[in-house]
């Protein structure tokens, strides 16, 4: 402290044979549910001695590709948050460069999982106890495993409990895919949906009231993630943090040991009632 001595991270690095940089990789910086991850990432990286690059693919794999491959000489190993790409992509860049996933499940690859499906039947059977017999998912990413699950669980548990079920793509998951999807859901007739996730969710909303059609008294509105915003959601919890800062602990614990074992980490998630359902209209 008395020189101003800093050690020079490229000349370890040299010597060591190793960097103490990692990178992180995610489909949309701008969507709620990747700050906290992104944030709990640099937390516990920080925690042990690494810095992070943070790189948005723009919900573009061949983007997710060019970063990885672009990092792969500046850092000892990424953390590749809801990823885009194709299983065997994934497995050829996993060979390049060591990766814990978040939100994908590929065996020999480490991985964290927020599993949504719990949550998203709870989210069913709560519409259902309210008296809806009508509901809608609204789906996310084609190319995302998150909305693969949430969308597997809310058809079955739709159909366990017999009720009506329709699915309408939204394509992105944005606030204005929420509003441009709401004139095909409103066709279809039911009386509540449950949205991939809660910035889709709070598009919805919007555009259901510049419709003049309130929530919840003339449709229930679900989301997924318990992102801020208003209204407050109705929405299924994601322990998106909890993820993060697993997620480095498995990297930093495959860069030490030098192998990357197997391992597959399933964190649970719960519905939240809120202020945007309530029993269907009676017509």
């Amino acid at each position: 402290q008395r020189l101003g001595y800093s050690p020079n991270s490229a000349a370890r690095a040299l010597r060591t044979g190793r960097n103490e940089n990692i990178a992180l990789v995610v489909p949309d910086l701008t969507n709620p549910f990747m700050p906290p991850i992104a944030l709990a990432v640099q937390k516990e990286a920080a925690k042990r001695g690494y810095c992070v690059f943070i790189g948005n693919a723009d919900e573009d794999p061949s983007h997710e590709q060019d970063l990885l491959l672009r990092f792969s000489d500046q850092v000892s190993g990424a953390v590749l948050a809801s990823p885009r790409s194709d299983q065997s992509t994934i497995q050829s860049l996993a060979g390049i460069i060591p990766l814990v996933l978040i939100n994908r499940d590929i065996s020999g690859i480490p991985r964290v999982l927020i599993d949504a499906g719990l949550g998203m039947s709870e989210a069913v059977k709560h519409l259902v106890a309210l008296g809806h017999k009508h509901i809608v998912y609204v789906s996310g990413p084609a190319h995302s495993w998150s909305n693969e699950q949430r969308q597997l669980s809310v058809c079955e548990a739709a159909e366990a409990l017999a009720i009506k079920l329709n699915v309408v793509c939204a394509g992105t998951a944005s606030f204005l895919s929420g509003i441009g999807i709401v004139d095909e859901l409103l066709a279809l007739g039911a009386s509540a949906c449950i949205a991939f996730d809660d910035v889709l969710a709070q598009g919805i909303c919007q555009a259901l009231e510049e419709r003049n059609v309130t929530v919840p008294r003339d449709f229930s509105v679900i989301g997924c993630d318990d992102v801020m915003g208003f209204p407050r959601l109705t929405t299924v919890s994601s322990p998106s943090a909890k993820a993060g800062q697993k997620a480095v602990d498995m990297l930093i614990s495959s860069l030490s040991s030098g192998f990357s074992p197997d391992t597959r980490l399933v964190l649970g998630t719960d519905l939240l009632p809120r202020g945007t359902t309530g029993p269907p209209k009676i017509n």
